[in-house]
């Protein structure tokens, strides 16, 4: 292997390849990945960003992204569009950076004559394991991603759960790994309204008490357990009312399970919604609740509603746990199980779990704020670039 670096103290030029702008569906990594690009220039690294899908129609377009394919091109153009994209770019930069293995590994042979950082964003095969995908394609990916690992340099995880997995099912040496956790627009999320206000302007009641889950619509994000604790309390808290913020595949099925079993006054979706809807909903809220059962490495909407005022309770997965525990460890749920998102939903509204303040939910999400979170990665790069 062949790489150059820069000299000390040389601008650093990225290429940030990342995996889908979009407006139909935006994940925590998504998000992660656009936020990353809109901060690091402000500490003085140029960046250029490709990706799966349409930068133009995201609501705050970032400078310095562009698309190498359609959302909905074959895996062959995008393999194409990749590969363009890094023979015109590969020049101007210094280090190129992965946000996700499928688009770095048809384009392993030209990146090589540079630095590799992969930010590990979680186990690609063995999420898709989890959530029911072919095994013959489960082993593909595990073949692309250990292609791309064999490469990198370093490692940037956003928690020590996921520094484990990448040490136990990857064999990654920890002297390439480097803990960052994840980061949130704290100026974006700042609340400027009430939450009596952020309720009117969804037209949500005023009058319920409001749970909301903003969530990837897959299996591991445990939203069929979430409808399942809502409908054990609706009986013992009838003015109940949870809010479903996100897309994905399963949201029809969500949706026919709650039509099918009469849940409609007590749950509902909101699908896809803009940013400054998505701030508003955390600021509506009573009480925010991510219920994943497997493969967190972080979790951003934790923060998100942290940095809003909203408190949020999360199950005992990855990464959750190292988020919240350092402001209350009683907002980490005993386990995965409707009866305990249910108990812990029911505790936290009933008063007999003490909530944190705004202001400490606000103060504590100021420990991911983007300058912080974006100066410790520079700091990475420049160790490989």
């Amino acid at each position: 292997m062949c790489t150059t670096r820069s000299p000390d103290g040389a601008p650093l030029s990225t290429l940030q390849i990342g995996m889908t702008a979009s407006r139909r569906h935006t994940s925590g990594t998504d998000r992660y990945y656009l936020d990353l690009l809109r901060a690091l220039p402000l500490l003085g690294v140029r960046v250029h960003g490709v990706v799966l899908g349409d930068p133009a129609g995201l609501d705050d377009p970032v400078p310095g992204l562009e698309s190498f394919a359609p959302e909905d091109a074959p895996r062959l153009r995008r393999w194409a569009g990749v590969r363009r994209a890094v023979s015109r770019l590969i020049g101007e930069t210094n280090l190129v950076v992965s946000h996700g293995a499928p688009h770095v590994f048809p384009a392993l042979d030209q990146i090589r004559i540079r630095p590799l950082v992969v930010h590990f964003h979680g186990p690609w095969a063995l999420e898709g394991s989890a959530e029911g995908v072919r095994r013959g394609i489960v082993f593909i990916r595990s073949l692309q991603e250990r292609a791309v690992y064999a490469r990198a340099e370093r490692f940037i995880v956003l928690s020590r759960a996921f520094a484990e997995i990448l040490q136990r099912e990857y064999r990654i040496s920890p002297a390439k790994i480097r803990i960052v956790p994840g980061g949130v627009d704290l100026s974006r999320f700042a609340a400027r309204e009430t939450r009596e206000e952020a309720r009117r302007r969804l037209g949500w009641p005023t009058d319920r008490r409001i749970v909301v889950a903003v969530r990837r619509l897959v299996p591991s994000k445990g939203l069929h357990r979430f409808i399942g604790a809502i409908a054990a309390l609706r009986s013992a808290t009838p003015d109940i009312l949870a809010f479903i913020v996100g897309s994905g595949p399963l949201l029809a099925d969500l949706q026919r399970h709650v039509r099918e079993h009469g849940l409609e006054p007590w749950i509902r979706f909101t699908g896809y919604v803009s940013d400054d809807a998505l701030i508003a909903a955390y600021r509506a809220a009573d009480l925010a609740v991510v219920p994943t059962l497997a493969f967190e490495g972080f979790g951003l909407a934790a923060v998100e509603a942290l940095a809003t005022g909203t408190p949020v309770l999360v199950t005992p997965i990855g990464g959750l746990t190292e988020v919240v525990a350092d402001l209350d460890p009683g907002l980490i749920l005993p386990g995965v199980t409707i009866s305990d998102i249910a108990e812990g939903i029911r505790r936290a509204l009933g008063g007999e779990l003490t909530l944190p303040r705004a202001q400490a939910c606000i103060a504590h999400a100021r420990r991911f704020g983007w300058p912080l979170v974006a100066q410790r990665i520079r700091d990475v790069y420049r160790e490989v670039a």
